[in-house]
């Protein structure tokens, strides 16, 4: 009796169903083989022969008596071989039917919509819920819903000056496609080339001057926004005249410094001002280029001038006699003291627009500039050859001297609107056309 159990663990569902069904019918003692049948129970037991495919006789109202259990016991086995060998023929039919697919199965003229509801059920259920073929289980289709779109690429547009120096890790790193963000780098001389492009919208991010920021925001009705300060003053006082040590010296000098209404003007008439001393006190002479400043400096060690980096290091470099006297950095911070704003050389902005659709690649652009920046500072040997590759200074080892002086730094959120604000406000003061004709408001500096 035991023989036809061993084979359970191999059946399939529906064998399994249909097994049970046999053996409660003909073998249990249940309350339909011991109370026999009426008309409910009739109807009852069609339907389970309908959807488990039992093989049903006898005549209504029958009683199954006791002394035929041995009987009935014998005929179970029976047909419960019969089933098996009939569920093994389903098993191999059904092999090659498309997975999924819920396959109609003939069961004579008697079959009733209630079947048919069933079935169709069934098959809902298969389409809305996918199964693993093996584990019968919600299928992970995790993998199916990853986007197809292309990935984000952030333009970068940067000048060939100090505001490039703390990008150039980033640079080398996207070229060897280690970098998160996939990146594409345009290096320009000068911040008009850049403008018209982040304007058109061919470039998503750039770094500028600090009051070129301001400009381009209003220039583009407030559609950018400040995310980092990428670099502090770079700018110096460089002499021979060992005289000259703090800005009171400056009185009744000349000094030399590039060109008129642009920022090292503004600093120095700013500094001067907060010094007790005007234009009138110290006589300033502009030239177009910081090479010609460092040319007169280079025949006369006993002149002043202002230059920044890396010129600064180029001019001392080529006469012994020259020295930095004055970081103009530090003066700006004696003036405004704690809490106040800072010279700030360069920042780095993106237009909105880019920024509202790519959040996520922003945030990871800040990240990846903020390790670019420390990267630069701690590495100063292996920044100063990329930035020789990248055309930045001409040679390594100028880069490598004029790199500490260049106040490379990564300043974002509150710290970042603090010292950018206040010294924004200083140009705006001395001359509103210089940041555009008036101030940023509170939506250009952005916050993660």
């Amino acid at each position: 009796m035991a023989a036809p159990f061993l084979c359970l663990p191999f059946l399939d569902a529906g064998c399994l169903t249909s097994f049970g069904v046999v053996f409660l019918f003909f073998y249990r003692k249940s309350a339909i083989l011991k109370c026999g049948l009426n008309q409910a129970g009739l109807s009852a037991v069609k339907e389970v022969g309908r959807t488990g495919y039992v093989l049903w006789s006898g005549k209504r109202g029958m009683v199954m008596k006791r002394k035929n259990e041995k009987v009935l016991g014998i005929i179970s086995m029976i047909l419960c071989a019969v089933l098996l060998a009939g569920c093994g023929t389903g098993q191999e039919k059904d092999a090659g039917a498309e997975p999924g697919v819920v396959q109609e199965d003939m069961v004579g003229e008697e079959s009733s919509d209630t079947e048919k509801e069933v079935a169709d059920n069934i098959e809902q259920s298969v389409e809305e819920k996918p199964v693993d073929s093996i584990g019968g289980g919600q299928v992970d289709t995790e993998e199916d819903n990853i986007s197809d779109q292309e990935e984000v690429k952030v333009r970068i547009g940067s000048l060939k000056g100090p505001t490039s120096i703390g990008l150039v890790y980033l640079m080398d790193q996207s070229e060897k496609g280690e970098s998160v963000n996939t990146y594409e780098f345009t290096m320009t001389a000068a911040a008009d080339e850049l403008l018209p492009a982040m304007l058109s919208g061919d470039l998503d991010i750039a770094l500028i001057p600090a009051n070129v920021a301001s400009v381009l925001y209003n220039r583009a009705e407030g559609d950018v926004a400040v995310i980092d300060i990428n670099t502090l003053g770079v700018l110096y006082i460089v002499t021979g005249d060992d005289k000259i040590g703090k800005m009171a010296d400056l009185k009744g000098r000349t000094v030399y410094m590039t060109g008129k209404g642009t920022t090292p003007d503004y600093v120095m008439q700013y500094l001067l001002g907060a010094n007790g001393l005007t234009t009138a006190d110290v006589t300033l002479e502009y030239k177009s280029e910081a090479t010609e400043v460092a040319a007169v400096l280079a025949e006369d060690p006993a002149a002043i001038g202002v230059l920044p980096q890396p010129f600064v290091t180029a001019a001392c470099a080529q006469n012994e006699k020259l020295s930095v006297v004055m970081d103009l950095t530090e003066e700006w911070a004696a003036v405004q003291g704690e809490g106040g704003s800072s010279l700030v050389t360069g920042v780095t902005v993106v237009r909105k627009g880019f920024l509202a659709e790519n959040q996520e690649a922003v945030d990871q652009f800040l990240e990846e500039h903020a390790a670019s920046a420390a990267y630069a500072k701690e590495h100063v040997e292996e920044t100063a050859q990329l930035v020789a590759a990248a055309g930045i200074i001409e040679k390594a080892a100028v880069a490598e001297k004029a790199i500490p002086s260049c106040n490379i730094t990564y300043l974002d959120g509150e710290e970042m609107k603090t010292a950018l604000s206040g010294y924004l406000t200083v140009l705006c003061e001395l001359d509103p056309a210089s940041v555009g004709g008036g101030l940023p408001g509170e939506d250009f500096y952005y916050s993660r």
